[in-house]
């Protein structure tokens, strides 16, 4: 019979010193979230339906470029935080890892799409 404190046998068992961290992320990506899809929602929402010079005049613009580059970014950033946490809560062992890699790759390669489709509508 071993006799360990509580402390003891938790340890070890923790957020791995990146809880707090990934939990900040998530909030402040919301709250910016919160802040940038009515306004991308507002900038982009009138554009559709118009055709190819007017939209790229209009995204030749610094706001509505800027707005949906972050959008793009930050909601893409949001994406990985969420999809980690699902990944590590339901999936284990080399799978996980492997997740984990290819969401990573997913969402850092959907967010340089979407801004070099933004810089070439916007250059």
């Amino acid at each position: 019979m071993r006799y360990l404190t509580d402390r003891k046998r938790a340890s070890g068992m923790g957020a791995a010193n990146s809880g707090v961290h990934h939990f900040w992320m998530m909030k402040v990506t919301s709250v910016a979230l919160l802040i940038l899809i009515p306004l991308f929602v507002f900038t982009f929402g009138h554009m559709l339906g118009e055709d190819h010079a007017t939209v790229t005049a209009y995204f030749a613009r610094p706001f509505p470029a800027i707005v949906a580059g972050l959008t793009i970014l930050i909601g893409f950033k949001h994406f990985n935080d969420g999809a980690q946490t699902m990944i590590e809560d339901y999936v284990h062992g080399t799978a996980q890892k492997i997740t984990l890699m290819l969401v990573t790759c997913l969402s850092y390669g959907a967010a340089a799409v979407g801004l070099f489709a933004i810089a070439k509508l916007a250059l």
